[in-house]
């Protein structure tokens, strides 16, 4: 049980640092998707081009701070983030049309960027900054 407490600490303190990238990415993705639906951009258009203006940022971040990555950079990291924040994307573009049809444009990009977010942890944890086998 105490060999556990450390690594508990070590998530919590992963997911407060995570949450923390997304509300500064989340602040990006919101502002920009809204100057692109104003400008008469489609919602969806919208959305795919807000969450890019993202992701670039969220990389750095989350790979430095958040997971504190030690080792390089990699193709295969970069590959997998991206493949990551690829399904986010569409987890959250799902989303956002189908409540876009229940209520209004603002609470739909919310619950989008809620479900999208939860995905991105996932991934992010688990296979794109998992620690190396060595270091389990």
């Amino acid at each position: 049980m105490n060999e556990s407490l450390p690594t508990f600490r070590k998530e919590k303190q992963a997911i407060w640092r995570f949450a923390v990238v997304g509300v500064g990415n989340t602040a990006v993705d919101f502002a920009v998707f809204f100057l692109l639906t104003a400008a008469g951009v489609p919602a969806a258009a919208a959305q795919v081009g807000s969450y890019g203006a993202g992701v670039a940022n969220s990389y750095v971040w989350n790979r430095r701070w958040t997971f504190q990555m030690k080792q390089r950079a990699n193709i295969g990291e970069l590959l997998r983030f991206l493949a990551v924040n690829g399904l986010s994307l569409g987890v959250s573009l799902v989303v956002l049309l189908a409540a876009e049809r229940l209520g209004p444009l603002w609470l739909a990009k919310g619950v989008a960027t809620v479900m999208g977010m939860a995905v991105n942890f996932i991934g992010s944890r688990c296979w794109v900054f998992a620690a190396p086998r060595s270091e389990r």
